[in-house]
């Protein structure tokens, strides 16, 4: 950025310089910066996924653990400790990345500059199968949480989840903004129920109610007692599902109001204090309660019963999650779209998803993300066990390139102090990697190959892309000052086939264009063709336009092939002309009437686009309701 964050007043305004004065007229910029987010609203639009994990990370590590049985169960707090301190370091972390890249991009914008272009891709690859995998188990998470509680709508639980996936699609393409305004109460309301059982729960002795658990069987393993390093280690990584999320900040900077590295570093802090908290105090009511996992009832619910009872506390606490879990897809559209903007900048991805919409959104990387989610959830059947094993291994395969790279950045800038800097983001690629291989290694089987498939694939089609784009550069000569410009003689084809009204316009406006008109029409050997080229000849000289009507003969009835024949030749013969094909159309003035065309226009077209490097123009002639 072009102001040093630290030397600017609390407005964002350089020292020495005075306000200028409000004349109610807004700049662009101004305008703009309705579209973009407050830290409040950033914190609400890019935060659903880290909540919303609180509901799933937990229980992550307690499945795990209670293998070990009751004993194992008591390594719940301290794994959770080691997970939010990795939380402390990531956080950390990434308001350093929001500082020094402050157009976005996180670990791809990181790797770019420090690792070189194929560590950025693989970056890129693995925040892109994250974010739209977060959308996917996000989403049939929240729809499981309510087919629970209405086990009627279990089969029609794929169509529920296409319906939440338009909702959030809907409202992320009105804009950023819009999107952090709706999901900013239910985010509350959630924040708001887990910090109240926690500190209602640090007060019970016991748990009040144990009424949700009853007549489940108990996940519990029978007689294990040992605790080893592995277990350890596959519970540590299973717990770290609830750090998915933490990047989006650092990736939306761009998404957020000036100074806007300033408030997407308060929001990055903002989500790791809550995200700590709420994690920290979660695992200690589990080891306050005893609470022992059973099948088909979450951590999250007995935790809710524990505290507060059996009653309207504890179903505000279920719905709050199964609303907030649905929407965590947000995340990933806030995300997202802005990385595929800064991919399509660097020739990795179609330019589309660099362009913007009024409102500030990237609307085709919105759309493509829709798609790509609605694919995965008819191919999951709107089942999470399915989706979650294949979870969370693209974005700890980011943490630890971003980290990384980080301490390459700090080892190349050798900032006051980088020596612990370094070092911090050091020892977080270390825990981040470690996670990265172990969950790996641990749900190969359960579908994570796919993943280790599809990140070599995705790198690969960036590279396809770039090639193209470069292919295409080269043949342009971009970079390059160009020759001057040079008047070439030009000569202009008009495909005719009949005399009318549009034909004149069409030979008066080619004669306007080109210092040689050329009027081609296709005959055809039946009986009723010559007639009718016959009928045509006839009426061109009794015209007399001035113009020479030249046929061109076919053997058959096609039509676009003899005119991009004729127009091919003519190149032959003119070498140093710029041939121009001026086909001219009528375009009716309801849609309904455009399927009474014969699409003649487009025809020829698609011919002469295919066959030849003759411009193309194809003039319209608009039939309203008063024209004779």
């Amino acid at each position: 950025m072009a102001i040093e964050m630290g030397k600017t007043t609390a407005a964002g305004q350089a020292p020495g310089t005075e306000e200028p004065p409000d004349t109610g007229v807004r700049t662009p910029h101004e305008a703009g910066d309705r579209h973009r987010l407050t830290a409040l609203q950033g914190l609400a639009a890019l935060s659903l996924d880290a909540m919303a994990s609180v509901a799933y990370g937990p229980e992550s590590i307690v499945l795990v653990l209670a293998a070990a049985g009751a004993y194992g169960l008591g390594f719940t707090l301290p794994v959770t400790l080691a997970i939010a301190a990795l939380l402390a370091v990531l956080v950390a972390s990434y308001r350093q990345v929001i500082a020094a890249f402050p157009d976005g991009g996180g670990s791809y914008a990181v790797a770019k500059k420090h690792l070189g272009r194929r560590t950025s891709l693989v970056a890129a690859a693995s925040l892109i199968l994250d974010y739209v995998l977060n959308v996917a188990v996000s989403v049939t998470a929240g729809v499981a949480a309510l087919t629970s509680a209405f086990p009627e709508l279990y089969g029609e639980r794929v169509w529920i989840c296409l319906g939440v996936l338009v909702l959030v699609t809907a409202v992320n393409l009105r804009g950023v903004v819009d999107s952090a305004k709706a999901f900013l109460v239910p985010t509350a309301v959630f924040v708001g129920s887990i910090l109240t059982m926690v500190a209602v729960g640090l007060f019970r002795d016991g748990p009040v109610s144990t009424a949700s658990a009853v007549g489940h069987a108990s996940a519990l393993g029978d007689g294990a007692t040992t605790v080893g390093a592995l277990l350890l280690l596959k519970a540590f990584a299973a717990g770290c599902s609830a750090l998915t999320g933490v990047e989006a900040v650092a990736n939306a900077v761009p998404s957020f109001r000036a100074p806007a590295a300033r408030r997407a570093q308060r929001t990055e802090v903002a989500l790791g204090a809550l995200l700590g908290v709420m994690l920290i105090g979660l695992s200690v009511l589990i080891g306050r309660f005893h609470l022992q996992p059973v099948a088909g009832v979450t951590v999250l619910a007995q935790l809710a019963d524990a505290s507060f009872g059996h009653n309207l506390a504890f179903y505000v606490v279920q719905f709050a999650t199964m609303v907030l879990l649905a929407l965590a897809a947000n995340t990933s559209f806030g995300g997202l779209p802005v990385l595929m903007s800064l991919l399509a900048r660097d020739n990795y991805l179609p330019h589309v998803f660099a362009l913007k919409a009024d409102r500030q959104v990237h609307r085709h990387g919105v759309v493509w993300l829709a798609l790509v989610s609605a694919a995965l959830l008819v191919f999951s059947g709107g089942d999470t066990n399915t989706l979650v094993p294949l979870f969370a291994i693209g974005v700890f395969v980011g943490f630890t390139i971003c980290q990384v790279g980080m301490v390459r950045h700090w080892y190349g800038e050798r900032p006051k102090g980088w020596q612990a800097k370094a070092g911090l983001n050091g020892f977080g690629a270390l825990l981040t990697g470690v996670s990265a291989v172990v969950v790996t290694a641990t749900r190969f089987t359960e579908g994570a190959w796919l993943i280790v498939l599809a990140l070599p694939l995705i790198v690969l089609g960036f590279e396809k892309v770039n090639r193209a784009y470069a292919q295409i550069g080269a043949r342009l000569e971009l970079g390059r000052i160009p020759q001057p410009p040079q008047r070439s003689r030009s000569l202009i084809v008009v495909p005719v086939s009949g005399l009318s009204r549009l034909t004149c316009q069409a030979l008066t406006a080619a004669r306007s264009l080109g210092d040689e008109v050329l009027a081609v029409t296709v005959t055809h050997t039946g009986p009723e063709d010559r007639q009718a080229a016959e009928a045509l000849r006839r009426d061109w000289e009794l015209w007399k336009p001035g113009i020479e009507l030249i046929e061109v003969a076919s053997a058959t009835r096609s039509l676009g092939r003899p005119v991009s024949a004729y127009v091919r030749e003519l190149m032959q013969k003119h070498p140093d002309a710029q041939v121009t094909v001026l086909i001219p159309e009528t375009e009716p003035t309801h849609l309904w009437q455009r399927m009474l065309q014969n699409q003649r226009g487009s025809v020829v077209a698609h011919a002469v686009r295919r066959d030849t490097d003759a411009v193309i123009c194809r003039l319209r002639f608009r039939i309203t309701a008063d024209a004779r």
